[in-house]
């Protein structure tokens, strides 16, 4: 028999100490993300994995607004985020401070995320793109590499947020070894 664990058993960080709390060496960076509810689940996914820093970049939405702390839940307030007008700047940045950049989108020579190696000892910056239009071309042209996620459905592609959470569990599992 099961039993489902309260809150209180879960021995989550409060804000405060998920603030003072060493972080994962792993950005993400939003491309011109339209829905709010997506930022907010993106914040409540980076908030799961303890990211380092969400950059929110072109016509992505910020945080205040109650679309987005509908599906953040608070993450908004834990999550260390900034606003960076293009998403190549922010690529840049995150480059020049040893990251491996790496854009989430199906490309011509595009790596399925099964056969990438992250690693614990690598800094690593996943950039997601708008729900139309995926990542920029101009942002991938910047990015170091380009991985995808297989899929065997009719659909093209996954919603953004379940992109993020399924790209993040697999950046986070060698840090969950350490």
């Amino acid at each position: 028999m099961h039993r489902k664990l309260k809150n209180i058993e879960l021995n989550r960080l409060s804000v405060d100490e998920f603030k003072n709390a060493d972080k994962l060496p792993i950005c993400v960076v939003l491309d011109n993300v339209r829905s709010m509810l997506n930022v907010g689940s993106v914040f409540r996914s980076s908030d799961a994995f303890l990211i380092d820093r969400l950059f929110l970049c072109g016509i992505t939405a910020k945080p205040p607004h109650r679309d987005i702390t509908k599906s953040a839940i608070g993450a908004e307030q834990s999550v260390n985020w900034l606003y960076v007008d293009s998403t190549v700047d922010a690529i840049q940045t995150l480059q020049k401070e040893g990251y491996i950049v790496l854009a989430i989108e199906q490309t011509d020579n595009s790596i399925p995320i099964t056969e990438f190696t992250f690693s614990s000892n690598q800094k690593v910056a996943l950039v997601l793109g708008n729900e139309v239009d995926g990542v920029s071309d101009e942002a991938i042209q910047q990015c170091d590499q380009v991985l995808d996620i297989p899929q065997l459905g009719t659909k093209h592609s996954l919603n953004i947020s379940v992109c993020a959470g399924i790209v993040l569990w697999e950046a986070a599992k060698p840090h969950l070894h350490d």
